[in-house]
């Protein structure tokens, strides 16, 4: 029998597996109500992942990694803002 510790977490897997989805259906959909009614489905999934995500935080289920320093922050924002330049 599933503990709720692989509950919670084959759940989440799940949802960030059809966020990955949506995220590529919805750039290739032309149809501008297909594309609404995806968009809408895809926030809902990204509400129920955050509410997930909160409950395995708080139950100890999930460890998030180690905040990034401001340096690393900024180093990223300007190796990612030159990219952009050249794109």
């Amino acid at each position: 029998m599933f503990q709720d510790k692989e509950m919670v977490n084959d759940y989440l897997a799940g949802l960030n597996a059809g966020l990955t989805g949506y995220a590529n259906i919805i750039a290739q959909t032309n149809n501008s109500e297909l594309r609404q009614t995806l968009i809408q489905l895809r926030n809902q999934d990204e509400s129920r992942q955050r509410t997930l995500y909160s409950y395995a935080l708080q139950k100890g289920h999930y460890k998030p990694a180690a905040p990034a320093s401001k340096e690393v922050i900024q180093q990223l924002r300007t190796q990612l803002m030159a990219e952009q330049q050249q794109n």
